[in-house]
């Protein structure tokens, strides 16, 4: 083509999300910019585009919020194209407490691609992106709308997310193509002039990063290379989901609608300086903070804080230093599994202090802590109960955080937990007067009762749903809704069953809570010679079934399968050193009590499998 003299190359330098024209500006060099910006805006706007590639910016904490992209991608009709919402699914809201993953600005690429084309009449999408949304819930209405906009849809997954410690399907590594941690997706959208019905393939690419370029290099797209899926309601997974057979899991309760009260756990922002291993340091620490004759610098540098659009550090200190209840703040938080440390609970250093679930922990009470989705290997366990509050990593997963929901709910006289320190010291004092009431549905309470012509307590009700979290017959049939939401309870008819299971629940409860008498005569052993305490260098030698935390000392009666035991994505016993090290190790009895929990945990753990199966032959329907 040969360009004519008045003729530029149809080239624009814009920001594709950024609707609105540049302001004219004078300063030398930037006046064009203005310029581009007008003669983009015509194309996006106005000029049909058929084809559509790119590799967008990841960015959770989107750089692009305006009025504009709100709407693209939360309604129905923009700009007089019809594309339904990402914030919808089979017409309704997804109802998601926190849907920020759907403003991540590939997200927002994409679904400008989704509208241009569709405005288009026909066209394809090429883009390589996160490969979050191909199978996290949050994504179903994205996913939903995609297949009603294109007919075709092919995916190929070139995983290499370390977040889930992806591996190969023969075990072998597998690397991700970019220098980044978060697993990425090519995907290719056709809609065609001629309207089919939608259709899915997908296929998936494991390996070094050398061998998925080659093949990639080698490789042009072939259909057959793609395996068709039918994705279905409730979630349209953009990946093969193996739920056929057991889809009467959808039948039973979610955990979630049986204790409606929850939350994720609390998130700091500032972990090393509000949460500590002993409460005399973090005393001094925080009386520095309220010290306000040392410039706030001096306390800046040597805590490491920094400000963030929601906490400045010189508001957060005069608020701190003129609050006469700050003693009152010190608790205790469980910060990883049976690690249990001390938190100063002020909402004037805590960023998310999930009060309207938090405040219920600081009084005697019990907690059931789930995540909704879990990326590390099954059947290990991703539940554990707490009578403190936790932190939104307690368990670790690349897939969300833990879930928390008391047994218990304190009255509130405010009816909402927005302060700390005074309002939380009123709940108790009123607590006399109006008592607690347990968080657990009428309709869970109604129809146990019904069935057992008795009422079940609270506690009743918890055991009996943690001994069935901790099946492992359970965890293995189910792994694939596990590892995509909310986990589901099936309630037995059998009041004989529920009792027994209630039973192995409460004594899986005492054991995680370290208050059982089975602990009192400690399987594992601190030995060693000398008085070199200090947790230096952790290993295991399964031969001597010791683990050393230096070369003097060691725990010695530690089965391999204690030893590797995992709850969420942290191996239990090695956590527990890895964040001690370089501390005393003065807590070796505690690390007893934890191995001999564990250990029971497993014995445990095979009892149940002996009878759940009597449980799922005669289920309550809700």
């Amino acid at each position: 083509y040969q360009l004519g003299d008045d003729e530029r190359f149809k080239l624009y330098l814009t920001n594709t999300l950024e609707m609105e024209d540049i302001s004219q500006v004078s300063l030398p060099g930037l006046s064009s910019l203005s310029k581009e910006s007008h003669l983009a805006g015509k194309v996006k706007k106005e000029q049909p585009i058929l084809v559509i590639v790119g590799n967008p910016p990841y960015s959770g904490s989107s750089a692009n919020i305006n009025e504009w992209t709100e709407r693209l991608l939360k309604e129905d009709v923009v700009d007089g194209v019809e594309i339904p919402s990402f914030y919808k699914m089979d017409g309704r809201s997804l109802g998601e407490r926190n849907p920020k993953l759907l403003q991540d600005d590939y997200v927002k690429f994409i679904r400008f691609a989704q509208w241009k084309i569709q405005k288009s009449g026909y066209g394809i999408v090429g883009m390589i992106t996160n490969h979050s949304y191909l199978d996290n819930p949050t994504f179903r209405g994205m996913r939903q709308s995609l297949m009603e906009t294109f007919d075709e849809i092919y995916i190929l997954d070139l995983h290499g997310n370390s977040l889930k410690r992806e591996t190969a399907p023969d075990g072998g590594k597998d690397e991700n193509v970019f220098d980044i941690r978060q697993g990425v997706a090519i995907a290719l959208f056709v809609k065609n002039k001629r309207e089919k019905n939608s259709r899915v393939f997908v296929s998936d690419l494991f390996g070094l990063r050398k061998e998925k370029y080659d093949w990639l290099d080698k490789n042009s797209f072939k259909k057959k290379n793609y395996a068709k899926i039918k994705p279905e309601s409730p979630w349209y997974f953009f990946i093969p989901r193996h739920t056929k057979g057991i889809k009467h899991y959808l039948k039973w309760e979610s955990i979630t609608n049986i204790f409606p009260l929850n939350s994720t756990g609390i998130k700091t922002h500032r972990d090393n300086f509000v949460i500590d291993f002993d409460e005399h340091v973090l005393k001094n620490t925080i009386l520095q903070f309220r010290n306000l004759s040392v410039p706030d610098e001096i306390i800046r540098k040597s805590f490491n804080l920094k400000d963030n659009q929601d906490w400045k550090l010189s508001v957060a200190r005069k608020k701190v230093a003129s609050d006469v209840n700050w003693e009152n703040y010190f608790q205790d938080i469980l910060y990883r599994p049976f690690d249990k440390r001390k938190i100063f609970y002020s909402d004037d250093l805590v960023d998310r202090p999930r009060c309207e679930v938090m405040y219920n922990m600081i009084e005697k009470n019990l907690s059931i802590c789930f995540m909704r989705q879990f990326s590390g290997n099954l059947p290990y366990s991703h539940f554990l109960i707490s009578e403190m509050m936790v932190d939104n990593r307690t368990f670790f997963s690349s897939k969300g955080t833990i879930q928390q929901a008391p047994l218990y709910i304190y009255p509130n006289p405010s009816n909402k937990a927005t302060k700390l320190g005074s309002t939380i010291m009123m709940v108790f004092e009123e607590e006399k007067t109006y008592g607690k009431k347990p968080n657990i549905a009428p309709v869970v309470f109604n129809n146990l009762t019904t069935i057992f012509s008795k009422k079940p307590s609270p506690e009743d009700i918890l055991y009996y749903i943690y001994a069935i979290f901790y099946s492992n017959i359970y965890r293995e049939i189910y792994a694939e809704f596990l590892k995509i939401d909310f986990p589901r309870v099936p309630f037995t008819r059998s009041f004989e069953l529920f009792r027994k299971m209630g039973k192995l629940g409460k004594r899986l409860s005492d054991l995680h809570l370290l208050k059982s008498a089975e602990l009192n005569m400690p399987i594992a052993k601190y030995q060693g010679k000398g008085d070199n305490d200090r947790i230096k260098k952790i290993a295991y030698n399964e031969d001597e079934q010791r683990v050393y935390i230096n070369k003097e000392k060691y725990f010695e009666g530690v089965v391999p399968e204690v030893w590797n035991y995992h709850i969420g994505g942290y191996q239990v016993l090695h956590k527990y050193l890895k964040d001690r090290k370089g501390r005393l190790m003065d807590e070796a009895p505690r690390y007893c009590r934890i191995v001999t929990a564990l250990s029971r945990t497993i014995e445990i753990q095979k009892e149940i499998d002996e009878i759940y199966p009597e449980v799922e032959r005669d289920l309550i329907e809700f």
